[in-house]
């Protein structure tokens, strides 16, 4: 790396209601900045990853994915106590002995599917109050990995802060012969903190004794210094305060935004190895997400001495002879053997049986399933096979809208069920196709700009009306979307005429001007993740060797 500094350590828009770091913005700064290398370690999950990866790719700055864990107090993920590491006060664990922190980053296409499953099993098999992870996991996982000592939070440190040397050496050694000794490093951070000077004397000494290597990293939730008011703002969003809200939660320290690599050289000009390290491990980290290699679609169990492709051909057949009642008129032969052709030629005949297979067990249960809607419903195999109810040639729709062989994504069928029913249907491929294989899609809420003003307004502590007022002026929403807040400023947006009235409030009144500045700072944001209503991701491989998932608490729910 020809850089002076690597950035591994920053959370990114994905830590909800705490990273305020814009993915886009990160990226444009880091390359700024003259940094070729960042990571991004977002709590607990790996939302940001995939996200952070599509924009740094299109970069000169090579995204290394992490996370910064969290760990079990030396005992099992399934036991959901707390663990006293000291008396209980205010040096001992800031989870009160729920959980400790570790930074953990992928060297490899390998590391990185360890850092999957290892995010994964934490959420399913150790949640208690954060997904955590055991030292059997780290174990299990450890191929391919780095890790560090973390934060001050960390298991170290907080034998440190109690003057707890020797179980410290303790820890570290063990993390040390878990990881192997070139892949655990100590990590040293400095925001001014009195947390991180008290341990800093120990945390060498440790390094000394156990021969590890120290690196500098430095806890990153914004992009720029004068972001720190956008991200305390959201810190006020998430814990329902306000700025004048005593005893409220925010951050102690300062600079956790994008240092240039002079001002962490300067930081750590007594120990120039530490930042010497964080290139040493950005060269070492090389992933990158397998995209278009391949699919992963679930394996239809086909009866004995038949293929997906054979049994797709005669499911066809059977179900023309039963649409047409035993008289199959020629266009529609015609048609079902040229899509024949292509669907099997493109690979797709299990996913059309699988499909058909969840469709068909609805409608036998008396589940309603819409008649077809998309280009889906311009397939006659699909007309065949009960997936659709309509016939696509008198009606002059289209299969190669849906399918041809020029074109190169999947096809997709739109399939509606009856949202009172829908989770039978959840259940029922889920039961059969393997509940590792199965589960629902992620959703992620963002911060709009009326809600942005709104939460401006609360956390300011102006009155309700006042929100009221500004939201009322501004431009409405289309097909329910926000127009931005930056539009709203545009002259030469096309809708900029229909914000006259809420630019004279922003100009003429202090209150309303203070409220939408502040409000620009959170639009866009993330503001919680969800479920969504309908979409449910398929494998035919066990999904966290493919992808990390996690349970949602409340109800169970893979996703």
């Amino acid at each position: 790396m020809s850089s002076e500094f690597v950035h591994l350590h920053c959370h990114s828009e994905y830590s909800m209601l705490d990273g305020a770091a814009r993915l886009k913005d990160l990226v444009s700064r880091t390359e700024q900045l003259g940094m070729n290398a960042l990571a991004v370690t977002d709590h607990g999950n790996m939302f940001g990853a995939y996200e952070f990866y599509k924009v740094a790719k299109g970069s000169a700055v090579k995204p290394i994915i992490g996370l910064e864990a969290y760990l079990t107090p030396k005992t099992h993920r399934s036991e959901r106590k707390r663990v006293q590491f000291g008396d209980g006060t205010g040096d001992d664990v800031a989870s009160k002995g729920a959980y400790t922190h570790m930074t953990i980053w992928a060297q490899n296409a390998a590391g990185m599917h360890n850092l999957f499953r290892l995010s994964s099993l934490s959420s399913l098999e150790g949640f208690f109050y954060k997904p955590r992870a055991d030292r059997e996991l780290l174990n299990r996982y450890a191929k391919g990995l780095i890790a560090t000592t973390g934060c001050p939070s960390g298991e170290v440190q907080t034998y440190l802060r109690l003057g707890q040397y020797a179980q410290a050496v303790e820890s570290a050694a063990e993390f040390r012969d878990i990881f192997g000794p070139d892949n655990f490093y100590v990590e040293l951070m400095d925001h001014g903190l009195e947390i991180e000077n008290r341990v800093r004397d120990g945390l060498l000494r440790l390094a000394k004794d156990l021969s590890l290597p120290l690196v500098a990293t430095n806890d990153l939730h914004y992009v720029r210094a004068e972001d720190a008011e956008d991200h305390d703002t959201l810190l006020c969003v998430s814990a329902g305060a306000n700025k004048d809200t005593p005893n409220r939660f925010k951050f102690d320290g300062n600079g956790y935004y994008l240092k240039s690599p002079a001002e962490m050289r300067a930081l750590f000009s007594n120990l120039p190895e530490a930042c010497d390290n964080t290139l040493a491990i950005a060269e070492r980290c090389s992933t990158s997400f397998e995209e278009g290699t391949g699919t992963y679609m679930p394996q239809f169990p086909v009866p004995a001495g038949e293929t997906e492709s054979t049994w797709f051909v005669k499911e066809v057949a059977s179900g023309l002879a039963k649409r047409f009642h035993g008289d199959v008129p020629d266009y529609a032969i015609t048609q079902a053997e040229y899509e024949e052709e292509v669907i099997i030629g493109k690979g797709y005949a299990g996913y059309f049986l699988v499909v058909a297979d969840f469709i068909n067990w609805a409608k036998r249960n008396g589940i309603r399933v819409g008649p077809g809607r998309g280009s889906g419903a311009g397939s006659m195999c699909a007309y065949a096979m009960g997936i659709t109810d309509l016939d696509p040639v008198p009606h002059g729709l289209i299969f190669e809208r849906f399918l041809n062989p020029e074109r190169p994504s999947m096809p997709d069928f739109d399939v509606d069920f009856d949202d009172r029913r829908r989770g039978e249907v959840i259940r029922y491929v889920t039961e059969k196709y393997g509940d590792d294989r199965v589960c629902q899609i992620v959703t992620y809420g963002t911060i709009k700009a009326k809600q942005a003003i709104k939460d401006a307004g609360r956390v300011l502590g102006m009155p309700f009306s006042l929100g009221e007022k500004v939201t009322k002026a501004y431009p409405a929403p289309v097909q329910g979307k926000d127009l931005p807040l930056p539009y709203v400023f545009d002259a030469d947006h096309e809708r900029y005429g229909e914000g006259t009235e809420f630019r004279e409030l922003y100009e003429n009144e202090p209150d309303v001007k203070l409220v939408v500045d502040t409000a620009r700072g959170i639009e866009g944001l993330k503001r919680q993740w969800g479920v969504h209503a309908a979409g449910v991701i398929m494998s035919s491989a066990p999904l966290m060797d493919v992808i990390p998932i996690m349970k949602r608490e409340q109800d169970g729910q893979i996703i």
